[in-house]
């Protein structure tokens, strides 16, 4: 699938899911209990040129974990959201703090924590394997799956098609 939306010039901010969006899915957990996610370095650049372009760039994650938000963080994320249970009122709060305009957001999503919150963007994408409910909502399924250069190819088409790739 393809964007395909006249309004794709129109979007102006990034909102991502961690896990299966920016990481694989994969948890690895050690011994002493420290839990580890992979995070694309591909996805990390885009995630920076974006913000130097002046795009928005969020975080909503159901999950809570200090090297998680280091690594946003370092990528120059402000907007950090972690611990969410409730997605949609995090969201409906944020557009409104920011005055964002729902149809001017393009939000990554992968599994069923984040359809509500979908359904009220502009832009509603997923990575290639994303759980099959959200791919049926999705206004754009990446080729490439979460963790493995989903986020990096749905910014850089965007910013393609606004010039400011």
């Amino acid at each position: 699938m393809s964007i395909t939306q006249p309004d794709l010039t129109r979007i102006n901010t990034f909102i991502f899911d961690v896990d299966g969006v920016l990481t694989d899915g994969f948890l690895y957990v050690f011994a002493d209990g420290e839990q580890v996610r992979a995070f694309n370095i591909k996805d990390g650049f885009a995630i920076k040129h974006a913000i130097r372009q002046g795009y928005r760039v969020a975080i909503i994650s159901g999950k809570n974990e200090p090297g998680v938000r280091n690594r946003l963080e370092d990528l120059g994320i402000e907007d950090i959201f972690l611990g969410i249970e409730d997605k949609v009122d995090t969201f409906e709060d944020y557009l409104y703090m920011q005055g964002i305009h729902p149809a001017t957001v393009a939000y990554m999503g992968d599994d069923m924590p984040d359809l509500e919150v979908m359904q009220r963007c502009g832009l509603r994408a997923c990575p290639a394997d994303a759980a099959d409910d959200i791919k049926e909502i999705s206004t754009y399924i990446a080729v490439k799956d979460g963790g493995r250069g989903a986020v990096r190819e749905l910014i850089e088409k965007i910013m393609k098609a606004q010039d400011t790739w």
